[in-house]
């Protein structure tokens, strides 16, 4: 089934919805590679992790050379590392923080005391698990991690990265007061 547009020209609607499509899937793949390949971080050291955060950006690891630049504010990051012990008086800001990063954003939650509390575990003030505020995308292990294992977590996250499709890019929406992995942040007094 031909068609003849007013200029003359025949078309075929099934072959430019193949086009279209293969279009589409080359372009999705280019923009996904320059996003992997200029990932920009949130600088959020809290403990001693903070520490091995620093030195895998400096010259011996170097993550410039895998497009990662570090970023002092939230509005030009897409990639929070946490890194160290969260307690909940500082909670409430990383919520904050997560919230004003723009779309699509990727978390790295960094050390033992990171994702479960670490030795800390047992005090009062300290949430058990950043997963608990935040949605976390990559787990590093380790206390204090070292930086070839972030740059692994960093390597993780451009692997996520490079596979997203475009319909999937943005987390759901949540309601006004669900907060992080659907668990309340306590009131400071």
């Amino acid at each position: 089934m031909e068609k003849t547009d007013p200029k003359g020209y025949q078309h075929d609607p099934g072959t430019s919805l193949a086009l279209v499509t293969t279009n589409t899937n080359v372009l999705e793949n280019l923009i996904n590679w320059s996003r992997r390949s200029s990932l920009h971080y949130l600088l959020f050291g809290l403990a001693c992790c903070g520490i091995e955060l620093m030195q895998t950006g400096g010259p011996r690891t170097d993550l410039d050379r895998f497009g990662a630049v570090f970023r002092a504010t939230p509005r030009q990051s897409d990639l929070m590392i946490v890194a160290g012990t969260l307690t909940y008086k500082m909670a409430e800001r990383c919520k904050l923080l997560y919230e004003q990063m723009p779309e699509p954003k990727y978390v790295i939650s960094m050390g033992s005391c990171a994702y479960c509390g670490g030795l800390f575990q047992l005090s009062y003030s300290v949430v058990k698990g950043v997963d608990k505020i935040i949605p976390v995308d990559v787990y590093v292990p380790g206390c204090p991690p070292r930086p070839e294992a972030l740059t692994e977590g960093l390597l993780r996250v451009q692997e996520l990265v490079k596979r997203e499709k475009q319909k999937q890019k943005h987390r759901p929406q949540r309601g006004p007061t669900e907060t992080g992995a659907g668990y309340e942040v306590p009131e400071t007094v």
